[in-house]
């Protein structure tokens, strides 16, 4: 299973544009959304990175999703730079496959 992270904040385009564009661009990914969850994909939580966050990134929203596979994730960012996404929003991403603390720890003592 793929973990995957966003975290993005709006550029001056998205400012830019009026409440009801806004609106409709956001609805036009609704389908898109839902043939990913029809795909097995999970959302696991999407929020507002709070201001009052230690050591904060200086990006407002993040999304942490499930995939089944890497092929998987990899057709969503595709759909994501479709979708004109990174015309209105600076993104960062993260991923990989979930494992746990005593992996990673060995991975980090190795590396």
């Amino acid at each position: 299973m793929i973990t995957y992270i966003e975290l993005w904040k709006s550029k001056p385009t998205w400012k830019n544009m009026s409440g009801e564009e806004r609106g409709k661009y956001l609805t036009a990914l609704g389908p898109a959304i839902q043939q990913l969850m029809d795909s097995g994909v999970q959302i696991i939580s999407w929020g507002k990175n709070e201001s009052a966050t230690f050591s904060r990134v200086d990006y407002d929203y993040f999304a942490v999703w499930t995939f089944p596979n890497i092929e998987t994730a990899q057709q969503f960012e595709q759909m994501v730079e479709g979708a004109g996404w990174y015309n209105y929003f600076e993104q960062v991403n993260a991923m990989g496959n979930a494992t746990n603390p005593q992996e990673i720890m060995g991975d980090m003592i190795n590396a």
